[in-house]
């Protein structure tokens, strides 16, 4: 497993990096399948960030945590990352997922989108089945997820409606 640490408007230091290390060998005891282990640690004046992105068989499990302090931040996250893993290993066990989907659409316009965007990330789309898209959203906790479906070769992104059902949005070719 690789453990990557990097930090932020910060310096790293041995003591940190060997907390930090010492806290990612943990996720071994929940799947020896984890490859990447991946530590952003930033400081925004007062703010300590720690950001932990965590590459199991193609999953990817994602926690951020804020504190005064980066060693709380770090345990706070870290404490997100084992409660994935765990729901991650239970689903490998449970195998039961949603199938009504619903399709629905609408982009949001570019003046809405200039005034109300915060933030962007960007990623890679991995093409998946649905099930597993399914799957991934729920272990991310996430109310949506975007990702390439394999079975129609097209961007699609599931989400989670008001009643608790999911939701499937299908581009038109």
């Amino acid at each position: 497993m690789e453990v990557m640490i990097t930090g932020k408007q910060l310096d790293v230091t041995p003591a940190l990096k060997d907390y930090v290390e010492a806290r990612a060998e943990k996720i071994k005891k929940y799947t020896s399948k984890a490859t990447q282990v991946i530590f952003t640690l930033k400081v925004e004046k007062y703010r300590h960030l720690a950001e932990v992105l965590v590459k199991v068989k193609g999953y990817i499990l994602q926690a951020e945590q804020e504190t005064d302090e980066m060693y709380a931040s770090v345990d706070k996250a870290m404490s997100k990352i084992e409660r994935q893993l765990k729901k991650y290993k239970e689903k490998l066990c449970d195998h039961r997922v949603h199938n009504d989907m619903v399709l629905e659409e609408g982009p949001p316009s570019e003046a809405w989108e200039k005034a109300h965007i915060k933030k962007r990330k960007q990623f890679a789309v991995k093409p998946m089945p649905l099930e597993e898209a399914a799957l991934q959203m729920d272990l991310l906790g996430k109310s949506f997820f975007i990702f390439g479906n394999e079975k129609n070769k097209g961007i699609n992104v599931l989400y989670k409606r008001k009643d608790g059902s999911l939701g499937l949005i299908e581009p038109n070719r």
